[in-house]
């Protein structure tokens, strides 16, 4: 069914049954479920808070278990913050937070391997180019260049991408 389609769709219906339709929306789908209640209750700070916290359980998980460490936890958060609308600063915060808790789980080992490296600069990519979209770069530049200047003092394989992607500030 087109858009158009389904506008015709919904303009035929009396609101009561459109009402109902939207509440057996809510009821069935948890997608719907939670735009609305993002919506009507924004609470942006708890969904932020919740996300840094699963973030850092993949690299410092609380029981002793192995860090996992997969980026995909925070593109999964990231990806749930644009399609919700949230403040485009708190997600810029988000995908910064991910590569600076990846940094300091990988300050401790003297052997990250590429794949990690190479992910981490996917992220680092990401979030400077949203930021720049954005228009947040005077407010997020310090945090960028600490994290091209951790990768430096880690030497990092791909630390010239970092270098690379930063240069577009000077």
């Amino acid at each position: 069914m087109s858009k158009k389609d389904l506008k015709k769709y919904l303009r035929s219906l009396e609101k009561d049954r459109l009402e109902e339709q939207i509440l057996e929306l809510y009821d069935k789908f948890d997608n719907v479920r939670t735009f609305y209640n993002f919506v009507f209750d924004p609470k942006e700070d708890k969904l932020i808070g919740e996300a840094k916290f699963r973030i850092s359980k993949e690299y410092f998980p609380q029981k002793h278990r192995k860090a996992k460490a997969r980026r995909s936890v925070a593109q999964n958060q990231i990806r749930h913050f644009l399609q919700l609308g949230v403040d485009p600063n708190l997600i810029a915060d988000v995908m910064l937070f991910n590569i600076e808790i990846a940094q300091t789980f990988s300050s401790d080992k003297h052997n990250i391997t590429e794949a990690f490296s190479k992910s981490m600069f996917r992220s680092f990519e990401q979030a400077v180019n949203y930021i720049h979209q954005n228009e947040l770069t005077s407010e997020f530049i310090n945090r960028i260049y600490k994290i091209k200047d951790e990768a430096e003092e880690q030497k990092w394989p791909n630390l010239y991408q970092f270098e690379k992607l930063t240069g577009q500030f000077d």
